[in-house]
């Protein structure tokens, strides 16, 4: 079988890898500045807190000082901690050291001529902590620290204030920012390089193809998928169902099965076999319950890469179920034809005994043809009650005669005028005469003849139908095979398809309750039981059963 295979196209082969790679770059370069500007703002917070930490160290080593102590609880004559905090600033590289007493008036400032004033903020360190926090001073914004001043008695006598002015804050943090650009652009560069090999290989997963055309494709996938009245599942490489329409929902009896697998969704059967692939072969007939099917299944390669299977699901039932007509009014016909060739050489006869005026002779002749002309059809209604399966007996007989085959009614058949599953049996009884027929004529002649021994009968609460032969037979190990629809052992003849009979039977017997045995080795016995139904019920896959007196050859 070949293989359905797909070429990518050529054209504007960069043009998806090119916008991929400029939206990749554009995301990167976005994110790698809004990560920049958040990594500065969480650095200067950072530096905001460590500098605070540092005014902190520097107030509690000013507020440690015994001079600036004894000068704050006695008297500040001399101006000692004025010069006292100005060594210390300087030595910290603070911008200011402010020393004040509870009475908010200020004892040292960078600005000589605040000494002496008094602040307009209260005094926090009357709860006897250290405060740190962004202080906007006369001298600025700056890193604040302010920690309590003890006096030499231990006695709470005011607080020092340490700030550091935010341009040392700003200064180290433009000095580390080239790192942080640095890395924001390296890790831009190593995102560049993913985005290309990332549309590389989009590239190669859509095989070519534009974002424009794979939108396309899916739109004419859709429309062409549920606009045709074929059956369509698709398959993964690893067996999962991919596609499936609402067609072949319809036909398989599926329903949703996107993503599982076969075994999943179908029981073990010839139509599971023919859609995994294990029945090779083009257009395979399978017969379900509702419809007679054609399967065909093709792998799809891209590229030399196995992409999986494409299946597709005819429906035939109408056109099996007119083939069956058909066939069923060649039989008919057949058997008019073999009357009428018989009738045609008994005329003859007659009429060369009229032409030698032996007329006592030719008048016993046409008594004796009248009354062997009904002699089989009498002998036949002695058994069977009902006219439909009378007909359809006798026709059988006499296209069997003309095949050098008989078919006899054994005696202990019995079946009333209106027995249960007529129209089954019909078709049960025309497809295993059709099949016996076949086999007996293809088979060496016995001794006693080829023959078919047939035999019904209605018991209170069941219908037996034995077919016998003395053909070929059913070949030992074969005996369930030969139930499978597609299996045969003749090439078709007519317009039926060959394989669709005996699996016909089966599925009706079993339809209905019944059971279908068949004997292996030469001579094939075929014994249909069917029990009595309270109703009898509609069959599915109902077309199947239509069947004029003749039956049908569908084995």
């Amino acid at each position: 079988m070949t293989a359905i295979r797909f070429r990518a196209g050529r054209g504007g082969r960069r043009r998806l890898s090119t916008r991929i790679l400029a939206n990749e770059l554009a995301i990167l370069a976005l994110t790698g500045l809004i990560g920049f500007v958040l990594f500065a703002f969480a650095q200067r917070a950072e530096l905001d807190r460590s500098y605070e930490q540092r005014a902190l160290e520097i107030a509690k080593v000013a507020a440690a000082d015994p001079q600036i102590r004894h000068a704050t609880e006695h008297g500040d004559r001399g101006h000692t901690v004025q010069s006292v905090a100005q060594r210390i600033g300087k030595a910290a590289q603070a911008s200011y050291v402010v020393v004040i007493d509870l009475e908010r008036v200020r004892h040292s400032h960078p600005m000589p001529s605040l000494i002496g004033k008094r602040v307009a903020e209260p005094i926090v360190v009357r709860d006897g902590r250290t405060h740190v926090g962004i202080d906007q001073g006369a001298l600025g914004r700056s890193a604040n620290a302010k920690a309590p001043l003890y006096g030499t008695s231990g006695a709470l006598v005011g607080e020092v204030s340490v700030g550091i002015a935010e341009r040392a804050v700003l200064g180290e943090l433009w000095f580390e920012l080239p790192t942080f650009g640095l890395y924001a652009a390296l890790a831009t560069a190593i995102g560049a390089v993913a985005a290309s090999l990332l549309a590389r290989r989009l590239k190669r997963t859509t095989f070519g193809l534009e974002l424009e055309e794979i939108a396309c494709l899916l739109q004419d996938r859709e429309a062409m998928l549920h606009g045709i009245r074929e059956g369509v599942v698709a398959f993964a490489p690893d067996k999962t169902i991919t596609v499936v329409n609402d067609e072949a929902r319809r036909l398989l009896g599926i329903g949703t099965a996107l993503g599982h697998r076969l075994d999943e969704v179908l029981p073990d059967g010839r139509l599971r076999r023919a859609l995994d692939g294990t029945l090779t072969g083009t257009d395979v007939s399978v017969l379900t319950d509702d419809h007679c099917l054609v399967v065909n299944r093709m792998p799809v390669t891209l590229q030399g890469r196995a992409l999986g299977a494409v299946v597709t699901v005819r429906d035939r039932t109408e056109m099996i179920g007119l083939l069956r007509e058909l066939d069923s009014v060649r039989g008919l016909t057949d058997a008019l034809r073999a009357q009428q060739h018989e009738f045609t050489n008994r005329m003859h006869t007659l009429a060369g005994l009229l032409d030698i005026g032996d007329h006592e002779s030719a008048y016993d002749y046409a008594i004796e043809t009248a009354r062997s002309g009904q002699a089989l059809t009498e002998a036949v209604r002695r058994h069977i009650g009902n006219p439909l399966m009378v007909g359809l007996i006798v026709a059988k007989t006499t296209v069997a005669a003309e095949r050098g085959v008989r078919i006899v009614l054994t005696d202990d058949s019995a079946l009333g005028d209106d027995p249960p599953h007529l129209r089954r049996l019909l078709t049960i009884a025309g497809n295993l005469l059709d099949n016996a027929v076949d086999a007996t004529a293809e088979a060496p002649a016995a001794e006693e003849g080829r023959r078919i021994l047939l035999t019904v009968t209605e018991a209170e609460d069941v219908v037996v139908l034995r077919v016998a032969d003395n053909g070929r037979g059913i070949a030992p190990g074969t005996a369930q095979s030969i139930f499978e629809d597609g299996w045969s052992t003749r090439p078709g003849r007519g317009t039926a398809r060959r394989g669709l009979g005996l699996a016909l039977v089966h599925r009706l017997v079993q339809r209905h309750g019944g059971t279908i045995t068949v004997s292996e080795g030469p001579g094939a016995v075929f014994t249909v039981v069917l029990p009595h139904p309270a109703t009898a019920p509609v069959p599915q896959g109902a077309l199947f059963t239509k069947a004029l007196p003749m039956g049908s050859d569908l084995g």
